[in-house]
């Protein structure tokens, strides 16, 4: 079974336009799909959401950052286990992100590292 990561992105704006009932109500949904998946067995690490803080490392250069480019900004990942690119991307269409105008990006994992 390959390994795959969702990188989780949102509109920029999204967060600015929730109320706080609103925001509560995403991340209830945000955590019965992740608790589903994980009890299905097809999601192996939830991953986490990302703080807008971070910093940008170049050769010779260190900002402060992430500054966002575009209209979505990366919330967050996790780590799946799926039969192929194709299985993946089916699964990641139930991501609740989908629903408020986000997108899940699906990228196969090389396996290089040492745990694969």
């Amino acid at each position: 079974m390959a390994k795959f990561m969702f990188i989780y992105r949102d509109p920029s704006e999204m967060e600015n336009q929730l109320t706080p009932e609103e925001m509560q109500q995403v991340l209830e949904k945000w955590t019965s799909w992740i608790g589903a998946a994980m009890q299905a067995g097809w999601m192996i690490n939830p991953g986490d959401a990302l703080t807008p803080a971070g910093r940008v490392l170049k050769p010779d250069l260190v900002t402060d950052g992430p500054f966002v480019e575009s209209k979505e900004i990366v919330g967050g990942f996790s780590i799946v286990e799926a039969p192929s690119l194709e299985a993946a991307t089916e699964l990641a269409r139930g991501c609740p992100g989908l629903s408020a105008g986000g997108s899940v990006e699906v990228r196969a994992l090389a396996g290089y590292s040492l745990d694969n």
